[in-house]
């Protein structure tokens, strides 16, 4: 289990306050906010690349906080990818191995595997700058999942790409989460495929993590209170376009 208890941190003008959290291992958990609201400082605090002036944050009672990043056994997909660019897909892909000094038959034998599950073996000799947008998000899976994360951290991972090929890389990463089991946490603001994926959802705003909810919950009379407030810090940072009213009438 990771458990997040007061983590509070303060960059520049902005700050993480009171961060709140248990998740389960294996849980697919997903963080709802819009752009501005600190969902991804959070997936870096978590990562190692902020440490917090207040609070804990620790992995099956181990602290996290402690470690360098290296160290955590996390595993992160950046909105851009940051793939190498001067490295061939393959060498993007084994990096974490390598440094870690692992085996030729190890590297070997992980990277055939997550070919054959990414459907990837055909960019094997190419580089970022050639593949499409589904090709570099399906690159930057298999580089963050060779190393056999506990934890995954996914950064707005589907945000540029195009409907057709969004759609097909939800149901892969749906899939990813079965076949690997590990613990996933993914930033979006998009509740379509926060429902679609999460076992459970929080909303972020202004810095806080707050109404967290089962997803096949969120609609009972209970819960009405998550979408209510979901819909107002919508309204205020992006105006009332109607789509999530309609989809909440839907539902």
């Amino acid at each position: 289990m990771l458990e997040i208890k007061n983590v509070n941190l303060k960059l520049g003008q902005f700050s993480l306050r009171d961060i709140n959290i248990e998740i389960k291992s294996g849980e697919y958990f997903v963080i709802l906010g819009p752009s501005g609201s600190g969902k991804t400082v959070l997936l870096e605090t978590i990562a190692g690349l902020y440490c917090p002036r207040e609070g804990s944050i620790r992995y099956n009672n181990h602290d996290m906080i402690s470690l360098p990043p290296e160290k955590r056994n996390i595993g992160f997909v950046y909105q851009n990818y940051e793939l190498f660019p001067y490295m061939t897909v393959e060498d993007n892909i084994t990096f974490g191995l390598r440094i870690r000094k692992e085996s030729k038959d190890i590297i070997r034998n992980k990277l055939k595997y997550l070919m054959s599950v990414l459907n990837i073996s055909y960019l094997l000799n190419r580089y970022p700058s050639s593949l499409s947008g589904g090709e570099k998000q399906r690159v930057a899976l298999a580089r963050a999942l060779i190393i056999s994360p506990e934890i995954l951290l996914l950064d707005e991972p589907m945000s540029a790409l195009d409907m057709m090929t969004k759609l097909m890389l939800q149901e892969e990463i749906k899939n990813i989460h079965k076949e690997f089991k590990a613990t996933i946490i993914h930033v979006t603001h998009d509740i379509e495929e926060a429902m679609f994926l999460a076992d459970r959802i929080g909303i972020m705003d202004n810095g806080t993590l707050n109404l967290v909810s089962e997803t096949n919950h969120i609609f009972n009379k209970t819960h009405s209170c998550f979408l209510s407030d979901f819909l107002t810090i919508q309204k205020k940072r992006w105006g009332n376009n109607g789509f999530l009213q309609r989809f909440v009438e839907q539902a």
